[in-house]
């Protein structure tokens, strides 16, 4: 039990990794950063 739990962890890791990898790849990080500040700016009532 105690290794099939450690199996899929690692799995799951090994994909959440890979899934970040791909989106900054892609540019996403600029993306996410840009909503994240029009957001923050939102709620001061600046933008």
């Amino acid at each position: 039990m105690l290794k099939c739990r450690k199996i899929s962890q690692f799995i799951l890791l090994i994909a959440g990794v890979s899934m970040m990898s791909y989106g900054a790849v892609r540019g996403e990080a600029a993306v996410v950063l840009g909503k994240a500040i029009k957001l923050c700016l939102e709620c001061v009532g600046i933008g």
